[in-house]
């Protein structure tokens, strides 16, 4: 067969980039202040790439549709693939009402951004977007993909590198800074509670599948692969580090708002400069580009979903496409219950708690995802050591177990982390707290192990 590879090393990090990179973790970061710059080089090093080895390794030696699916289950079999997807799934169900929210919070501005704080008025415009991107995908991939593009661009990239702007012409301009800029503010307080949001972090580093799928797509995948996963290393770090730095310094650390920080530093930055007619459309394109990235996932998961249940191992309802290739049933499911964990805005204490517990719950079964991938990649060296892969971890299999070790390792540490409220938060009750995280990704977890007492009742 012909080689039909076409993308360049420039080409592959950029889709890396505009996949992977958010705006919503940003916020998150800016209360670390200085020393989110250690934490982002920490989990780079120790998972982002990791995981970008990994994914290419799989991706280009099970390069079928269902992804992640496959992958696990020619390691560890048919429950652990089906759990594998399902965590992707879920965990990627119940982050929309995060997303929902940080876009939701930015949309504020362009009306009145103490609504930012409204819980009443959060959750209705989170259902709106929700159910109105659903409806979308429902037209198809062409379309949805169109939107996804031009909206990540301008959304996303584009304001990210406005605020960055601004930050280093308010530095210059002798303005007041929030932050210290000394060289002791780098290393952080280690606290388990001061270090909870580094889980929100790794969420925000995970989905290198997406590179890993189209690792088989470069001309010399062992040479060029690495070659784009670093150079999208360097730009996600800039865009994250200085992003973050952006907001910490003109937005004082104990009034940071994880929804609606990236607002509150653009408020600042050009109400001083006194450009205070460019906050609406700066709302307005970041609401976009967070709102393509949130189509992006709400289409993706779910193909994953459908290649599950066309294999058998879900009820045939689940199977059902309409005439434009859409899975109707899982994005209606996912639309039910993605609505019915927006329920939490109305009952936690606050906004920036109820964002935080489902950021902290979604990473929670990322982290748990990407163990079962980690392993896979061991367990294939040795089980199927013959299958052409045109992008291998260099190192033999004491390579693979670097690599695949320090991600286990890493998600493993991270995971239990998670169950520390924040300091920075007020979550209310540490019994509530960790036992609604607890109870929640327990009974997620195990219904792919009763998934064959499901279908038979069908």
């Amino acid at each position: 067969m012909k080689n039909k590879a076409s993308l360049g090393v420039m080409s592959l990090a950029m889709m890396s980039v505009v996949g992977i990179f958010t705006l919503r973790t940003l916020p998150l970061m800016a209360e670390y202040g200085l020393s989110a710059i250690f934490y982002y080089v920490l989990a780079a090093l120790l998972f982002f790439i990791p995981s970008a080895l990994m994914c290419a390794e799989l991706a280009t030696g099970w390069p079928k549709t269902g992804g992640m699916y496959i992958w696990v289950r020619e390691a560890l079999g048919a429950r652990f693939g089906f759990l594998a997807i399902w965590l992707e799934w879920t965990n990627t169900v119940i982050s929309f009402p995060a997303t929902l929210a940080f876009i939701a919070a930015t949309f504020s501005y362009v009306i009145s951004p103490s609504l930012a704080n409204n819980k009443y008025y959060m959750f209705s415009l989170m259902l709106m977007m929700f159910w109105g991107t659903t409806l979308i995908n429902f037209l198809g991939i062409k379309l949805s993909s169109w939107f996804s593009n031009i909206g990540l661009i301008f959304g996303t990239l584009l304001p990210c590198l406005l605020i960055i702007v601004l930050s280093i012409g308010w530095i210059f301009s002798s303005h007041m800074i929030q932050i210290s800029l000394s060289w002791r503010a780098l290393i952080p307080n280690f606290s388990m509670s001061n270090s909870t949001f580094l889980v929100g972090l790794l969420l925000g580093y995970a989905g290198m599948q997406i590179a890993g799928f189209h690792a088989q797509d470069v001309k010399n995948p062992q040479r060029d692969y690495p070659k784009a996963i670093f150079l999208a290393v360097i730009m996600i770090l800039f865009l994250s580090i200085f992003g973050s730095l952006a907001i910490s310094i003109v937005v004082p650390t104990q009034t940071i708002s994880l929804v609606a920080g990236l607002m509150q530093a653009a408020e600042v930055f050009f109400s001083t400069f006194h450009m205070t007619w460019f906050i609406p459309v700066i709302a307005v394109l970041t609401a976009i580009g967070s709102l393509a990235m949130l189509n992006m996932w709400i289409i993706g998961p779910s193909k994953g979903i459908l290649a599950t249940a066309q294999y058998g191992d879900l009820p045939e309802v689940l199977k059902y496409t309409n005439s434009k290739g859409a899975p109707t049933t899982i994005l209606l499911l996912q639309a039910i219950v993605g609505t019915l964990f927006s329920l939490v805005y109305l009952f936690m204490p606050s906004v920036n708690s109820s964002y935080w517990i489902l950021v902290a719950m979604s990473a929670m079964l990322t982290l748990i995802m990407y163990v079962l991938m980690f392993t896979s990649v061991i367990v294939l060296r040795y089980t199927q050591p013959d299958i052409k892969r045109a992008y291998k971890i260099p190192g033999g299999k004491l390579g693979v177990w670097l690599v695949g070790g320090t991600g286990i390792t890493v998600c493993s540490v991270a995971f239990f982390l998670g169950f520390t409220p924040p300091a920075q938060l007020n979550t209310g009750h540490v019994g509530f707290y960790e036992g609604f995280l607890m109870i929640s990704i327990l009974l997620i977890s195990v219904i792919p192990f009763i998934k064959p007492v499901m279908v038979k009742s069908q």
